[in-house]
Parts: structure tokens; sequence; C-alpha cells
């Protein structure tokens, strides 16, 4: 068997193996693309093995695609060779792979500019996907385009958010070809990399907390909460204009937990009671696994829950009350960098030309990148906070928020105003 296709053959199947350990023991991963998603987890510590082995997938896959790919291109630009390249032969290859870029990127520099990304971390994403990008072509009609080349002009398409003909005039392609990249992307990433969104397993989420008091002095915080809106090109009956996307980040604006296929209609509570986030932190799955009050902070969109801290309502001037709601607001400002840097991205910067399904799929390739750039400690796609737009802090459902309101919840946010002034 060839090795490309060997390759994909065994990340595949490594995939299913895991997605049917995720149901014989569901988990806490978090990337859900309807307003249902089955990942609850009652197994606290199968989680933590399982990203284990989708790390070791991930390396796995690595390896195959650079031996795929020093192969391959051994056969098409050295034929007469039969040993291994040597390093000038590599190095030739790899500049010949970044030359079928030129006619869109100049420089190494522009980069940055071209894909949200530095050089590195494109040839590191590239030798990740491309047994995958590689694996399937159109029926009948095979592309004979490189890893670097398909990835190159899918993440243009996200970047840019250019229409495909146009798209496909950068790169000298059919627009078909533009298309088919671009979803093929989109596919890979929201299959076989949705692990990087994740919500933190308990030993994980003791290190968000301490991350979150160090920023404001509020102990047991373990995420943000916030809704995002994000436009949609072509109406109907049925996704109506918009599209909501509900996120929790950490202090580093790493989205922790995201669900997205909403109307954009919904409000932040409405939104809130029909994700599994929702159930499966009221049935006590994800937090306070370790003996303490863990909560998430929220804006005034949402109730007030001994799990979900929201600011005080008509606080007084230097009272304790306006002093939590301070620090309300300063973590809050983490998920409000993570919305204006996915809504940086070309493709949800402006109503998107697409059906609400590809919309969605959009929206998660967006996210499941902003995490791999972090992750790979690049912050070129992380936007330095301007003005936020309060666009989508619309208030909330206030007739749902006065019915979910509960003295522990109260208690518990009038303890943590008190500890704030001890903390100063």
């Amino acid at each position: 068997m060839e090795p490309k296709k060997l390759a994909a053959l065994i990340s595949s199947l490594i995939s299913d193996l895991l997605l049917l350990l995720l149901l014989l023991f569901p988990s806490s991963t978090s990337l859900s693309v309807s307003p249902i998603s089955p990942n609850s987890n009652s197994y606290g510590n199968i989680f933590p093995l399982l990203r284990h082995f989708l790390s070791t997938q991930e390396l796995a896959a690595a390896s195959l695609s650079l031996l795929t790919f020093s192969r391959k291109r051994k056969r098409s630009h050295y034929p007469q060779l039969d040993s291994d390249p040597t390093h000038e032969d590599r190095h030739k290859q790899h500049e010949h792979r970044l030359s079928e870029l030129d006619r869109v990127v100049q420089n190494p520099d522009s980069f940055k500019l071209v894909f949200k990304m530095r050089s590195s971390t494109f040839e590191w994403l590239a030798g990740l996907l491309e047994p995958l990008l590689d694996c399937r072509d159109p029926i009948g009609s095979p592309l004979n385009l490189s890893a670097e080349l398909r990835l190159g002009i899918g993440l243009f398409k996200l970047v840019s958010g250019l229409n495909y003909s146009e798209i496909a005039k950068r790169f000298r392609v059919n627009e078909s070809v533009t298309r088919f990249c671009s979803k093929q992307l989109c596919r890979v990433l929201c299959t076989n990399f949705r692990f990087w969104v994740a919500f933190p397993s308990p030993g994980e989420l003791e290190f968000v907390s301490k991350e979150f008091e160090k920023l404001t002095g509020l102990p047991n915080c373990c995420g943000v909460i916030d809704c995002a809106r994000f436009k949609l090109a072509q109406l109907d009956s049925i996704s109506n204009n918009a599209v909501s996307v509900q996120i929790v980040v950490d202090s580093s604006s790493r989205i922790l937990s995201i669900a997205a296929g909403f109307r954009g209609e919904n409000g932040g509570s409405r939104i809130l009671k029909s994700t599994t986030l929702y159930k499966d932190i009221s049935r006590g799955r994800l937090l306070n696994n370790l003996g303490e009050n863990q909560y998430l902070i929220g804006g005034k969109k949402y109730p007030l829950l001994p799990w979900l801290m929201v600011p005080f309502s008509d606080a007084n001037s230097g009272s304790i009350e306006e002093k939590f709601n301070e620090k309300n607001e300063l973590i809050r400002v983490c998920a409000h960098r993570t919305i204006s840097s996915l809504k940086n991205w070309g493709v949800l910067k402006k109503p998107i030309e697409e059906d609400m399904k590809s919309g969605v799929a959009f929206i998660a390739a967006c996210s499941i990148l902003h995490n791999g750039l972090l992750m790979r400690e690049d912050d070129s796609a992380l936007m330095d906070l301007g003005d936020f737009d309060e666009e989508d802090d619309d208030g909330g459902d206030g007739e749902i928020e006065g019915k979910l309101i509960e003295s522990k919840g109260s208690e518990i946010r009038y303890e943590l105003a008190r500890r704030l002034i001890e903390f100063q």
C-alpha cells in the first residue's frame, strides 16, 4: 500500500478507535457544532488518558506525513536516487514546496499577513495534515497538488474571506479546486483535530484557576463564558441572518468549550440552558471534582448560579460589590479578546457567504486553529484588544435569569467579593 494511503488509513483507524472509546466512556471534549452535543463526562480520569492517545496520534500522523512527503518528493523530483535524500536534497525539496506559494507569499515575513501564522507554524501544520489532505480528491479529478498548496488555499480562504473565484486567480487553480480545498481543510480540522478544543480535566482546572487568581485575586475561577454572533449573508427561514456561538475561555484566551449552530436571535441564557456544558456542570460532571466551589465568570446576560458568577446589579460606589464587578469585567476581557480574534479572520469578519452548516464549519475551523496557534506559542492571530463590539452583550433573557437566581449562588458571590478586600 502507498505510504500516503497507509498514513491516512492509520490516522483514520486511530480516530475511529478513540471515538468508540469516547462513546463508551463519554468525555468532556467541548467542541460542539450543534445546539445539543453528546459530550458529557462521568468518568473524570479517562479524558487525560484519551488526550494522551490523541497527542500520540498527532505525533504519529506528523511522522508518517514527513515519511510520505519525503518519499513522494523523491519520486517526483529525484527519480534517479535509490538512497534517502541528503541534507542538500531536503533543503531543495523545502525550497520547492515553499516556491509553490510564492505567487501569494513574497517572503517569510509576510506569512503572518497572508496566513495568520509564522512560516514555521505553517510547515508544522502542513506536516500534521498532509496524509489527511492528500487522501481524498474529487471523484475522477485528482488535484495533483502538494499538501502545502492545499493548506495554503484553505487557510487563505479563512484568513482573507475572499470569494472562491478571486482566490482561484491568486493561486492559479480552478474555482472548483479552491472550493474543494477550503471545505476539505474545515472537514479535516473539525473531524481529526477537534480535541484541540477541550474542557480541562480536574487536574488541569486547578492550573486554570491559579492563573485567574494571579490576575484578579478571585480563587477557583475555571473560565469565562460569553456569546458571540456571526452574520450570515444567505438569509433563510431556518438560520435567520446570524449564527450565535457560546464559548468558554481561560486567562490566555484559549478556548475551553465552544457550542455553535444557534439562531442569532437567541440570547446568552437561552443558549446556555440548551448546551451540554450546562447539563454537565449542573450534574457535577465538570466542576467541583476537587471539593472546591469552582465556577465560571459571566456577564449580565447570564443568570446567577452556584457555578456562574455574574455582576451585582446597582452596586454602590466604593462597595465590595463594585470591587467584584470590576474584577468580573477584568476577567471577561479574556473572552472579549478571543471573540475579537475570531472575528478578525476574514471569513468571519464580514457576513459569511455560505449556508448555516458551512458557516458553523468555518467558525469551528477558526476556533481550532486559534487554539493550535496558542499551543505553538504563535500569537499571529491573537488580537490586541481594542474596542470590543458590545452588540454581543444584549443583556440576556431577563425572564429566565430571574427564575434561575439561587440563594447559594448569592452567598458564594458575596463571599468572593469579601475575599477581594482581604486580597487587596
